[in-house]
């Protein structure tokens, strides 16, 4: 078996990408897509009659609204391939807006229900800040299943298990991204790879934690940037991987040996971990990285919200 192939043995396979023509291929059960996913693919010209519809059909409305129905048109298509689940973003500039998010995510889901699509095959995407982590925690009371991105610490993951999110996706390569550049020459890559690497190691105590206390929220790394950091995570609930990495594994017959397991993280001795408002941010603020590259993704992502309102506005 190639590298894909014995990892799907392990591990729920997830494909990362806007592009849902090449989904087929790689036979992942379910995808994730981000605004810059999005932004990328209707610059595509195979994609560009999603955009043409999504701004001709609401000409008069907000543009948020046309914005929502572009990225369920790419999430229907994408549920038309894979057999799973897909998840979409909330717009990232409602991080810090707790009521406004739950009333996206509603929106979004009536849409998704409104093209015959149901509610379990579809997780909101929303920033793990507070307040985003409290959106989801009243969405998932209401049967609205979620998947918090941009997430880099222990403490994002402790309060989304605390909310009882239905998945979180831990950022590996940021984390690593990170690391490397603050050591600058100091880098060693070979010794900080695979198990040693920063991003990784992240992952799996995060995984671990859940395990040994019995947490549901499912565990999806994501935002890889090598096969190495996706093979030392194999066992993992989840791993969203981009196309061009899923080639990778696929051209790929070296072995794959499960890394994460249930049994090892329940054995481990863990101290468990509760979060108040005030906890949380306070364990944020002491984790520099996670500050930093939260606050980033949350620039980035809305960035990209930008640009594609601009090219639905030149329609």
């Amino acid at each position: 078996m190639n590298q894909l192939e014995q990892l799907k043995s392990y591990t729920v396979v997830v494909a990362d990408t806007g592009n849902f023509q090449q989904l087929a291929q790689f036979k992942p059960r379910d995808a994730t897509t981000n605004p810059s996913l999005i932004v990328k693919a209707v610059q595509q010209p195979e994609y560009r009659s999603l955009l043409v519809q999504a701004a001709q059909q609401l000409p008069d409305r907000p543009m948020d609204e046309v914005v929502d129905r572009l990225l369920v048109k790419f999430g229907c298509e994408i549920l038309s391939v894979v057999p799973g689940r897909v998840s979409t973003e909330v717009d990232a500039r409602l991080s810090f807006d707790t009521h406004a998010t739950v009333a996206r995510a509603e929106r979004l889901i009536e849409l998704y229900q409104a093209a015959g699509i149901h509610t379990d095959r579809v997780l909101i995407k929303i920033a793990a800040t507070w307040e985003g982590i409290e959106a989801a925690r009243r969405l998932e009371q209401r049967g609205i299943r979620t998947n918090l991105t941009l997430l880099f610490s222990q403490a994002q993951a402790i309060a989304c298990g605390q909310a009882k999110v239905q998945l979180i996706s831990p950022f590996v390569g940021r984390i690593y991204d990170w690391y490397k550049k603050q050591a600058g020459a100091q880098w060693n890559e070979q010794a900080m790879s695979g198990a040693n690497d920063p991003g990784v190691r992240s992952v799996r105590a995060i995984y671990d934690y859940y395990k040994h206390f019995g947490i549901a929220t499912e565990v999806m790394g994501a935002s890889f940037r090598n096969t190495g950091q996706i093979v030392a995570l194999a066992g993992c609930d989840l791993l969203t991987i981009a196309p061009e990495l899923l080639a990778q594994l696929g051209d790929s017959t070296a072995p794959v040996a499960q890394a994460l397991n249930v049994s090892a993280a329940q054995q481990q001795t863990l101290q468990a971990v509760q979060y108040d408002e005030a906890q949380f941010r306070f364990a944020l603020n002491e984790d520099a990285m996670a500050t930093e590259k939260l606050a980033e993704g949350i620039r980035a992502f809305v960035a990209d919200a930008i640009k594609l309102e601009q090219l639905l506005a030149a329609v």
